[in-house]
């Protein structure tokens, strides 16, 4: 059966990809779209639960409406669901995005003006100008120093993990207003213009083959458990995003492990290719 996570069909419309491979009411090649704002929830369903979160600029393949929400596919990972029509704009170029955890827009380049929005790590926008160190887009002005050309991506994912230290847990948060295990993976993993999915068990099916059980782990190494992935961030440590203390943290790897073995055993070690 085909994982309705990552299967554009709406329920009455699928993506024309998928003509001959499932019966469908409809099929369309849909419509590209740019999310217009800082961050919204990528729906099961029209009025479901949240399944992942969406930040400013991702580019997202409209296929369907139902009332006041549309079914998308982002193109950054294959991820669909629903999310609120007023929230999608018109597909735009855009030049750079937020390297920063989080940054400020301004409403003139000066730091001291009023701040008119707080976009995430990866947040993509488009870079009109500059005067002095703030750049200029549609939404306003930004630091130049928490900005990146689109083609400058970062090096380390773990390093890019480790600036999201003492962000809030948030099931299917993908922001540095709150984020899940999963989430801290794959915003460090896309930061390096690495693809990654959304989801742990995607993530574990689709990272690297599983190493041997007595492999010794080393930075940058993942280790999943069922619905949970951990950053090793040194021989000793891990980082993740848990509901243990409804963060990210870093803590020594033994007692981690022998405290997640109390609910759920280590499912694999990955070396990510």
């Amino acid at each position: 059966m085909n994982d309705p996570r990552l299967t554009p069909f709406s329920g009455r419309v699928a993506h024309s990809s998928l003509q001959g491979q499932i019966a469908a009411p409809e099929f369309s090649d849909g419509q590209m779209m740019r999310l217009r704002v800082p961050l919204a929830d990528l729906r099961r369903s029209p009025d479901g639960p949240r399944d992942r979160q969406i930040v400013q600029g991702a580019r997202l393949c409209q296929l369907d409406t139902a009332g006041e929400m549309a079914y998308v596919q982002a193109e950054s990972d294959g991820y669909c669901g629903w999310v609120a029509c007023a929230a999608l704009g018109p597909d735009h170029p855009v030049t750079h995005r937020v390297r920063a955890p989080a940054t400020h827009v301004y409403s003139k380049p000066d730091l001291k003006s009023p701040e008119l929005a707080s976009l995430s790590l990866n947040a993509q926008i488009q870079i009109t100008g500059a005067e002095g160190a703030f750049l200029r887009s549609p939404l306003g002005w930004l630091p130049q120093q928490h900005l990146a050309r689109l083609d400058q991506r970062e090096d380390d994912p773990v390093s890019v993990a480790e600036t999201l230290l003492g962000t809030p847990y948030l099931w299917g948060g993908n922001s540095r207003a709150g984020l899940d295990c999963s989430a801290l993976v794959q915003l460090s993993l896309h930061a390096c213009a690495r693809p990654c999915p959304g989801d742990s068990d995607l993530q574990q099916a689709a990272l690297g083959p599983a190493l041997p059980p007595d492999t010794p782990p080393k930075r940058g190494d993942l280790l999943f458990w069922r619905g949970h992935v951990a950053w090793v961030c040194a021989p000793d440590m891990i980082l993740h995003a848990t509901a243990y203390s409804m963060s990210v943290i870093a803590e020594p790897l033994a007692p981690a492990l022998a405290r997640i073995a109390q609910t759920t055993p280590l499912a694999a070690h990955i070396r990510p290719d």
